[in-house]
């Protein structure tokens, strides 16, 4: 495998990515590149610096593609994207042309985007970039509510803990499945994932086993500006409304629809104590029709109005915590 790495990478999913593939040989602590190996490529062989620092440093030029099983693009931060170096992006080019599988793990799936070479293909991005991608690529739909996809020749996942799974996958498919669940369990993870499964990232409250409701949780965070009704939720997910409302009474003791407004509230209660943006503003990028509508239903569910919330209930300049604004769940102590 040839591992590109973008600008202020993602470490953890690099390391996850490759760990997996050096630990499928392990042999009493001595693993090391047996059964797989892979190459840190660069056109200019200067360090890559990560986003948390830390720099890692190539250790070969840009050979020809055809020499790689897959060839593996670390993204990382979104500003970063548009910086991969012309020459980088003529070998994802030239490696694509040959048929050489290209993996976008993280924000590497913007890159591969960026780069021309995933029309045509499903891509699978973090809940957390959803909106991002949405942004940046019109008429693109990523899928955010799996860890990763895997369609022909091109692999993307959502990063952090999935590129382990999707390294492990791989392994299975070349070396086996023993190593494959070897390296994951030395890495204290339970089991491998398989591609469908949804990604995590739903509130502590919400959680739940139900692949089918934590689907149409996230289907429910990616949409929160403007929000979809219950009924498109369901179809979303594969069911129909009343088996999600049925799934959902049954694991959570919520309809759908109040969940839904709980993580609209949610994101608002963040939005206001977080940033300086008008309740309007709030209002609307949270999916309600006015500021009065949004006012109700936050005094509703909350016991304060906005503004309220905003200043912290009590005296000006109280210490207040995010977590209070959630529900009562734990959060870091802010002052205003």
């Amino acid at each position: 495998m040839g591992f590109i790495l973008a600008r202020r990478f993602t470490l953890c999913a690099f390391a996850n990515f490759v760990d997996v593939l050096r630990l499928a040989a392990d042999e009493g602590d001595r693993s090391r590149p047996i059964l797989c190996e892979w190459a840190i490529l660069s056109d200019s062989m200067d360090a890559v610096t990560s986003s948390c620092g830390v720099a890692v440093q190539p250790n070969a030029r840009l050979p020809d593609p055809t020499g790689f099983d897959y060839v593996v693009v670390i993204g990382g931060l979104i500003d970063e994207m548009p910086n991969l170096s012309p020459a980088l992006l003529r070998f994802l080019q030239d490696a694509a042309a040959a048929r050489v599988p290209l993996v976008g793990v993280c924000t590497g799936a913007f890159i591969l985007h960026r780069a021309g070479l995933m029309d045509g293909y499903r891509c699978c991005v973090s809940w957390f970039h959803h909106a991002d991608f949405l942004e940046q690529f019109d008429g693109l739909t990523p899928v955010s509510d799996q860890i990763f996809i895997i369609d022909r020749d091109r692999l993307t996942c959502s990063g952090g803990a999935s590129s382990a799974h999707l390294a492990a996958h791989l392994v299975e498919k070349h070396v086996g499945i023993a190593p494959a669940r070897k390296s994951l369990q030395i890495m204290i993870i339970d089991e491998a994932l398989r591609a469908e499964e949804p990604q995590p990232g739903i509130p502590l409250d919400l959680s739940t086993t139900d692949d089918v409701v934590k689907k149409g949780l996230l289907q429910m965070r990616q949409n929160i500006e403007t929000p979809l009704t219950i009924s498109e939720v369901a179809r979303r997910v594969g069911v129909s409304r009343r088996g999600l409302e049925r799934r959902f009474e049954k694991t959570l003791g919520k309809s759908p629809s109040d969940c839904y407004l709980s993580m609209r509230l949610d994101q608002a209660a963040l939005l206001l104590n977080r940033t300086d943006q008008t309740v309007a503003a709030i209002a609307t990028s949270t999916g309600f029709c006015d500021t009065s509508h949004f006012a109700r239903a936050f005094r509703q569910h909350r016991g304060m109005t906005p503004a309220r919330a905003r200043r912290g209930p009590g005296a000006s300049g109280a210490t207040q915590t995010v977590g209070t604004l959630l529900g009562g769940r734990g959060g870091v102590v802010r002052r205003w």
